[in-house]
């Protein structure tokens, strides 16, 4: 079996405990059901957007929004496709239940699968959908490749002869699959890296293992409501991306270095949506006052917490900006609902009087 070398660090263990630290707030944050999807829709496009654009894909931000909108625009057809294609493997991690079994299906309904050699191969065949030859897709590649710098031409990593890659794959999933002590973060950081290494396709390998590397942190309890994106960290600074990854060949096979960048990574994205959440998320106590229940809220009632959450309280003079066409006494209704329900309190008695959260 795989056994990767590696060494905690003071650098590592800081990594974790803020993930650690991270990772609790955002977790037990009682969110509405708005900013949920909000969250996880961001987290969507942000990994989509970036994880393409770090393999030469053209499209802005924007740009690639407006593809994952359904919306019409002017581009390469490649650069359509690739963002198309990894929406789609993006959210078939994200919907599907992952465990360590043999493939089956959930009480809900939805497929259950283990992480094997037929999974990595169809999250490869979604990836390059209508990119490669349908020959190509999801199937190991049968010759030897190099991957060359983009600026300089210069042979920058051998990957291992193609004969040898139905068994290095076959080490690694021993690996993901046999329970260990290894921390699920550096667990996913060591199969990034390793399916990069291994270069099992033709195209496509930085996509799957990145691909690969989120579903092992979902898999491990390391979902974190879905709200997270890496793949931005990486396109911040692709040359150090790189270097990270190329650093372990260099220090002959230890991933230290790119233990640290990689948790590094994921703490300084935890970190942003901690900030985030806590700003306004609802107070623990609110959630503790209604027993935990879920709350059915309308959109206006939304839109209204949104806008006290932004501006610290919501007077009457306000409601013709926030709700254009809607009555004053809809409004109110709306505001009486959420007093009621201890959502909102409301100070004062008169036109003048303020509403702010509980």
């Amino acid at each position: 079996m795989y056994q990767p070398k590696f060494t905690i660090t003071n650098k590592i263990l800081k990594n974790i405990g803020s993930i650690e630290a991270s990772k609790e707030i955002i977790d037990k944050a009682p969110l509405l059901p708005y900013y949920e999807k909000e969250f996880r829709q961001d987290a969507i496009v942000r990994s989509v957007h970036f994880g393409t654009h770090i393999e030469g894909n053209e499209l802005n931000l924007s740009q690639a929004e407006k593809v994952l909108e359904g919306v019409e625009i002017a581009a390469r057809e490649r650069d359509i496709q690739e963002v198309i294609n990894y929406r789609k493997v993006m959210e078939y991690i994200g919907e599907s239940r992952i465990q360590n079994s043999p493939a089956s299906t959930s009480e809900a309904g939805r497929a259950e699968f283990k992480i094997d050699e037929e999974l990595i191969k169809h999250l490869h065949k979604l990836t390059v959908n209508k990119i490669l030859e349908p020959e190509k897709c999801g199937i190991f590649r049968k010759t030897q490749v190099v991957v060359k710098n983009s600026l300089t031409g210069e042979v920058s990593f051998k990957p291992p002869m193609a004969v040898a890659v139905p068994f290095q794959i076959k080490d690694l999933l021993l690996f993901i699959n046999t329970p260990s002590e290894i921390h699920p973060v550096l667990k996913g950081g060591i199969v990034h890296y390793e399916l990069v290494r291994i270069h099992p396709f033709l195209d496509g390998n930085g996509r799957v293992a990145r691909v690969l590397s989120t579903l092992i942190l979902f898999q491990e309890g390391y979902d974190i409501r879905k709200f997270f994106s890496l793949e931005e960290y990486f396109d911040s600074d692709a040359g150090a991306y790189y270097d990270a990854l190329q650093s372990v060949s260099k220090s002959e096979g230890d991933l230290t270095g790119w233990l640290e960048y990689f948790s590094l990574g994921l703490s300084i994205e935890l970190s942003k949506i901690k900030e985030k959440v806590e700003n306004i998320s609802i107070d623990a106590k609110l959630k503790e006052k209604l027993g935990g229940k879920p709350l059915l809220l309308s959109n206006r009632q939304l839109r209204i917490i949104e806008y006290i959450q932004k501006t610290g309280f919501l007077q009457n003079q306000a409601f013709g900006s926030l709700f254009p066409m809607v009555s004053e006494d809809t409004i109110l209704n709306e505001l009486k609902s959420l007093v009621a329900s201890g959502i909102v309190k409301k100070h004062g008695v008169t036109k003048g009087a303020k509403y702010i959260m509980a």
